[in-house]
């Protein structure tokens, strides 16, 4: 009697033991699936691809203790978080344009501490085309031209202030209906944008984008607000183009709630949507996240998207190869 009581209360310890173990993931994989993303869960969710590989432990253990319904819970929880996450990792089929490239970068500049030799440095050797920075003051602005920004990208629509809101974009080719947008989400950060002209192409709008960064509960309000107040794609209309520090990975509803409209996440769409931007580059302990992007309209071809070290910065530098369609004919 003795040794069977006490092996009963050996498996139910198991059992408790492993219930224990995969709820956490259970829990995350319900969070992300259903989108409540609301106060602390924000945070949280940004790491979910380190949550699928934590995913594994409690379904192994599970397996290995002989535990039916734990190790079945443990596997559908594996297994939604590998379809929320895994997609990033695999290239997906691109539309048929034959159009003009359009090489996009986009650099958080960290209230003007990253280098901008750095910045200037990619914008060379790359040849790129368009270049949004975020956190971009009156220095940064003066240190770009003195290192050539000016020859290289000579049309711009800038606002550099002092501090983390500033915004600016330039451009290879000339631009126009430029502007800068006011965010109210709570941080004040603004949003530089325009039309470019590429020759042989539709013109393409681009904003350079920095909604408020959700690191207190306090601020998940306004981070959603100026998630939702980001200019939506136009299918039928121009096309447009979304670059910067948007502080939301795609885990995120209101991110994926922007796509949605029709625009296409370029690192993921190529298969490199796992590659950190943002966490550990400045110092922190941070396991790096995805909250850098370039988003793109639909109807335009992603070559390419590698992401670049930016000393000084807490982000790295994005930077998409682009295709777009051709210009309409004119008869």
């Amino acid at each position: 009697m003795t040794i069977t009581f006490g092996r009963s209360a050996a498996l139910s310890g198991r059992t408790v033991l492993c219930w224990l173990a995969v709820a956490p993931g259970a829990g995350w994989a319900v969070v992300r699936l259903a989108g409540l993303d609301r106060g602390p869960l924000v945070q949280m969710l940004a790491f979910t691809p380190y949550a699928l590989l934590g995913s594994l432990i409690p379904l192994v253990l599970a397996v290995a203790l002989r535990r039916r319904w734990p190790a079945a819970v443990a596997a559908v929880t594996t297994v939604a978080l590998l379809a929320a996450v895994v997609p990033r990792a695999l290239p997906a089929p691109q539309p048929t344009v034959d159009g003009p490239e359009l090489r996009v970068l986009t650099a958080n500049l960290l209230a003007g501490a990253a280098d901008p030799r750095a910045v200037v440095a990619l914008v060379r050797d790359a040849r790129v085309d368009v270049l949004v920075v975020q956190e971009f003051t009156p220095q940064a602005r003066t240190e770009l031209d003195r290192l050539g920004l000016t020859d290289l990208l000579p049309h711009r629509q800038l606002n550099p202030m002092d501090g983390t809101p500033g915004s600016g974009l330039y451009a290879r080719h000339p631009i126009g209906d430029g502007g800068v947008r006011q965010l109210r989400g709570g941080w004040s950060f603004t949003q530089a944008y325009a039309t470019v002209a590429v020759p042989g192409a539709p013109t393409v709008r681009v904003e350079s984008v920095h909604p408020a960064a959700p690191y207190a509960v306090d601020q998940v309000p306004g981070w959603r607000a100026d998630l939702a107040a980001q200019p939506a794609a136009t299918p039928d209309g121009p096309l447009g183009i979304l670059a910067g520090d948007f502080n939301a990975t795609l885990d995120h509803g209101p991110l994926r709630a922007l796509l949605r409209t029709g625009y296409v996440d370029a690192a993921a769409s190529v298969g490199a949507g796992l590659t950190g931007t943002w966490g550990p580059y400045d110092g922190d302990p941070i396991p790096p996240v995805v909250i850098d992007h370039v988003l793109v309209d639909r109807r335009i071809a992603v070559r390419a998207v590698e992401v670049h070290p930016l000393p000084g910065s807490d982000h790295r530098m994005v930077l998409a190869d682009l295709r777009l369609p051709s210009a309409p004919h004119r008869m």
